[in-house]
């Protein structure tokens, strides 16, 4: 009894200490959002005067406003974009047998092994030219931007999911097809449904990487109307003497809003992923 009350204990120890290592940086930030005096540096962990100033010149000398717009919309639309098709590639890949499928896993596989940024050179190339022929997803557009996130998003996705799709039995699909069912019908009507928690983990994922996204959109995204969340916040940090770092804490916070948001309202379905094969029967 004395054993295990001290191996709890250092359990306990542990994730105290694995919560203060994590809660640290989010109270500096906090802090420093309600500093007035817009320094990351204080004597106090509670400054001195605290009041929402950052966050008042926050939306009133800036385009924050915009930028968060902007942000929701891409990390929305392409989020959802990529995990419906993710969806119905992992669909074919796991159900279907044609010619080509190993070789089409493999590549997806592999396209995944290097970064996007690899590619920025020969992407910008492309968008360059787009531009000229199609200014609505050239630069400085919301959709040309959700198309680069959507290139690569699906890979990794479409291997999450595949992975899922396969542990469901092939006799629903049987089932569902002697008794008429096509394959569209199979797929939405179905599969999809059993297939929610990992949608609801992928698109998580995909929503959390497109609104944190820096570098891509830092490239593509010059005007001031068009810039994310991370490209904007950014620019208040970037000067070296104009810095205001109490503004851009200010915009951490709100900019983590979303996130929780989306978590909550997906929890359910993570959490019914996560335990769904620990009861048999």
């Amino acid at each position: 009894m004395t054993r295990w009350i001290q191996q709890a204990g250092w359990r306990h120890l542990v994730g105290v200490l694995v919560l203060a290592f994590a809660m640290v940086p989010i109270v500096f930030v906090v802090s420093a959002a309600f500093n007035p005096l817009g320094t990351l540096s204080s004597s106090e962990l509670v400054p001195t005067g605290a009041s929402l100033a950052n966050f008042t010149s926050l939306f009133s000398g800036t385009g924050f406003g915009r930028w968060f717009l902007n942000s929701i919309v891409i990390a929305s639309v392409s989020s959802i974009a990529s995990v419906f098709i993710s969806a119905l590639a992992a669909y074919a890949f796991s159900r279907r047998r044609f010619r080509g499928r190993r070789v089409g896993l493999l590549s997806v596989l592999l396209i995944q092994m290097f970064p996007q940024f690899l590619a920025i050179v020969a992407i910008f190339l492309i968008f360059s030219t787009v531009t000229d022929l199609w200014p609505a997803i050239g630069f400085n557009t919301s959709s040309g931007l959700i198309l680069l996130y959507l290139g690569g998003a699906l890979g990794v996705n479409t291997w999450l999911m595949k992975g899922f799709f396969d542990t469901l039995p092939r006799e629903l699909d049987e089932s569902a097809t002697m008794d008429g069912a096509s394959h569209a019908q199979v797929f939405f009507r179905i599969l999809l449904p059993l297939v929610a928690p990992i949608l609801a983990v992928t698109a998580l994922l995909a929503f959390i990487g497109t609104i944190n996204e820096f570098l891509i959109a830092n490239v593509f995204l010059t005007d001031a109307g068009a810039k994310t969340l991370p490209v904007g916040l950014y620019g208040l940090v970037a000067g070296e003497r104009n810095a205001n770092f109490g503004m851009f804490c200010a915009g951490t916070l709100l900019t983590a809003i979303p996130t929780v948001l989306v978590f909550q309202l997906l929890q359910r379905y993570i959490t019914d992923g996560l335990t769904a094969g620990a009861v048999k029967g």
